[in-house]
């Protein structure tokens, strides 16, 4: 994925809309901006991210703003945890 990103393109493939943002009504922290930037990373290259590098900074924090949670929580977001595992193995299924 691309890093470098124009506020234009950021709000055009990174805004939330409502159904994204009834997916992480019932998370908090850490884990409700790490599954919104999985879920918008997976709509933009079909596939999940292999490390946090790849999610451009510019993304993390503009979804951030929205999901009204620090950009710096991305870096506390569990790549190895159980329910990572899970949301990459069936996307449809991750609300939960």
């Amino acid at each position: 994925m691309r890093q470098d990103w124009e506020p234009e393109d950021l709000i055009e493939v990174w805004t939330l809309f409502e159904d994204d943002m009834k997916k992480v009504r019932n998370k908090s922290g850490a884990t409700r901006l790490g599954f919104t930037l999985l879920l918008k990373f997976f709509e933009v290259e079909a596939r999940f991210p292999e490390s946090a590098r790849e999610v451009p900074a510019a993304a993390v924090e503009y979804v951030a703003q929205q999901v009204k949670v620090p950009a710096g929580a991305w870096a506390a977001y569990d790549w190895q945890g159980e329910r990572r595992r899970r949301c990459r193995s069936r996307p449809a299924r991750c609300g939960g």
